[in-house]
């Protein structure tokens, strides 16, 4: 039994099945059920661990447009805008950037229409001095996490 690396094991775990149950994740890392309980309980309380949820294939739901919008804001109210497109429903990411544009969001959408009428509002917020969108025309990797590097 080793708690070297224990935490980044159990995440490891968790990544390859996050559905796993206490007693299979002990037996994976040779380790009692209560001490996988207490990192588990450990590594929620630091927000390593976000939660639990399951990834969801959008396209086959029927949101087929994934848009890139990038939005040049004016002056401080970055904040402000990533907020309240952090709260827009079908906003999947929102970043703060730097470069040419201060925000960069990415959304999903059933049709091209949807997505119009989601940019012209964006547009009617007195903050946002300009959108860029791109139209996502083929996915090669979405939602991905790495496993993290366990030394030996």
């Amino acid at each position: 039994m080793t708690y070297e690396n224990l935490d980044e094991k159990l995440v490891n775990a968790l990544l390859d099945d996050g559905r796993s149950s206490l007693r299979n994740l002990a037996e994976k890392l040779d380790v009692s059920v209560t001490t996988v309980s207490n990192h588990l309980s450990d590594l929620d309380e630091a927000g390593v661990i976000k939660g639990y949820t399951p990834k969801v294939d959008y396209s086959a739901l029927g949101y087929d447009v994934t848009a890139v919008i990038q939005l040049k804001i004016e002056g401080s109210a970055i904040s402000s805008v990533a907020e309240t497109l952090r709260e827009a429903r079908q906003m999947v990411s929102v970043y703060e950037v730097t470069g040419d544009h201060d925000v960069i969001a990415i959304a999903k959408f059933r049709d091209t229409d949807g997505m119009n009428e989601q940019i012209k509002q964006l547009l009617n917020d007195a903050n946002v001095k300009e959108t860029n969108t791109s139209v996502v025309l083929n996915t090669v990797c979405e939602n991905e996490q790495f496993p993290l590097d366990v030394s030996e």
